[in-house]
């Protein structure tokens, strides 16, 4: 029943819930400014990285794998100090440029500085087709054909690449290449344009770029072979090494002959005899034809290991891997003569100790 005093209850819960609603708008501030603090913070981070790192001048090499994820290629970008951000933010703006499934896999060379739409750019767009050329260069083939029409290193270059056989040849031969310890300065490059297929960028292409090439695949190869140990252990130069390797390309018809034709150089050079393979003479042919006749066998030429001893001044030809090998590891045997025996089947050479078998290897090979 109302009797008209005052409800002091009623009165305490106005003033309780004026207070709670005071901290409740207390606390939606509070939760107001953290949310415009947080805001402004990752705003201005996300500014921050989004703005390339100062350039330097350097350049860092970017490889992206075949199946990288854009996050991935983020955080190598940030790793190398190329973007200032990775993880989450970083990810965050390759999101937003759109770009993140168009990244090419590949080495790219990324300069300190850039953007991040630049260097996205450079991994997005795919790579310019550039023309080359091929060719392959056999073994046992010289650097410039000694009679008209001999296919030589150079008449290939020619066919295969569109440069010059006579500047090609006229560089290899000039003597200013050298590739040490194995070709010394001032000598034709003859017996160290490495035969081997070769792939060359068609733009600009010349002699002196090619011979480069070659050299340095020679050098590669006798690398692997330990060219210059294995020249001191038979007690020669590298460079007399391949003299003998050229001249077992020439002789050789199958691989099984190579280190027995090597074995019976060696052996005749012991002896101090001559080596009387043609292959020789027919590098310094007295008659341009490919051909040796009588005269020709008798030529006064330093070619000409039929009357001079040891070994001709100059590689004869390119030899390839096979019979580098072969020079550096000659079989040991007692041959002195060898004859190529078509009824012991193509190429195979037949081999003797003395003259007379040889003589009698002759008959029977060649019918004579």
């Amino acid at each position: 029943m109302d009797d008209g005093r005052p409800s002091y209850l009623a009165e305490t819960d106005a003033m309780s819930e004026r207070r709670r609603r005071k901290v409740a708008a207390i606390a939606l501030l509070v939760v107001f400014c953290v949310v415009a603090v947080a805001v402004a913070v990752g705003a201005s981070t996300y500014r921050r990285c989004g703005q390339p790192p100062s350039a330097d001048g350097r350049t860092a090499v970017v490889v992206v794998p075949e199946g990288a994820t854009g996050q991935e290629v983020v955080q190598q970008l940030a790793d190398q100090g190329l973007i200032r951000c990775g993880g989450f933010v970083g990810n965050l703006l390759l999101r937003g440029t759109g770009q993140a499934t168009a990244i090419l896999a590949g080495s790219y060379d990324v300069p300190v500085g850039s953007s991040l739409d630049q260097i996205l750019a450079l991994m997005t767009t795919p790579p310019q087709e550039v023309r080359t050329v091929r060719a392959t260069i056999p073994e046992g083939l010289r650097v410039g054909s000694t009679f008209p029409g001999e296919r030589s290193t150079s008449s290939v270059i020619e066919q295969q690449t569109g440069v010059p056989a006579s500047v090609f040849a006229k560089l290899a031969e000039s003597g200013r290449f050298s590739l040490p310890p194995y070709l010394p300065k001032g000598r034709s490059t003859e017996g160290f344009l490495f035969p081997d297929t070769y792939e060359f960028v068609k733009k600009g292409l010349d002699a002196a770029t090619i011979i480069h090439r070659m050299l340095d695949q020679f050098d590669t190869e006798a690398t692997g072979l330990d060219l210059t140990a294995g020249a001191k252990a038979l007690g020669l130069t590298p460079y007399q090494v391949v003299i003998v390797a050229s001249m077992i390309e020439r002789e050789a018809q199958v691989d099984a002959d190579r280190a027995t034709i090597a074995g019976v150089i060696y052996n005749r050079l012991d002896a101090g005899q001559t080596l009387g393979i043609d292959a020789t003479l027919l590098y310094d042919d007295p008659t341009p034809d490919g051909k040796l006749s009588t005269a020709d066998l008798a030529a006064a030429s330093p070619y000409n290991t039929r009357i001079n001893a040891g070994l001709p001044p100059t590689p004869i030809a390119s030899p390839g891997r096979a019979s580098l090998e072969a020079a550096l590891h000659p079989e040991q045997t007692d041959y002195f003569y060898y004859v190529l025996c078509p009824p012991d089947g193509p190429g195979v050479h037949r081999f003797a100790v003395t003259y007379d078998e040889h003589l009698a290897n002759v008959r029977e090979c060649l019918g004579g």
